[in-house]
């Protein structure tokens, strides 16, 4: 069984939490949640920050990725 880094498992995690209140927001349902999130901008920059976060999560799974390919 593989093993994934924490940093990518917490980073990736996060991202999509941030995704879920971004995605309900875009379709005009985040003011239950937060009236802030009643704006479809609020949702897109939740939207683009769950992407930056799982960006940033996959440079970690790449590294070790390498690592393994290094060492065979």
């Amino acid at each position: 069984m593989r093993r994934y880094p924490l940093s990518f498992i917490i980073l990736t995690a996060l991202g999509i939490v941030c995704a879920i209140p971004g995605v309900l927001s875009l379709f005009g349902l985040g003011a239950g949640i937060h009236p802030v999130l009643e704006d479809p901008m609020a949702g897109l920059a939740f939207i683009v920050s769950a992407i930056a976060l799982i960006g940033s999560g996959a440079f970690p799974l790449v590294i070790e990725k390498l690592k393994e390919n290094e060492e065979d």
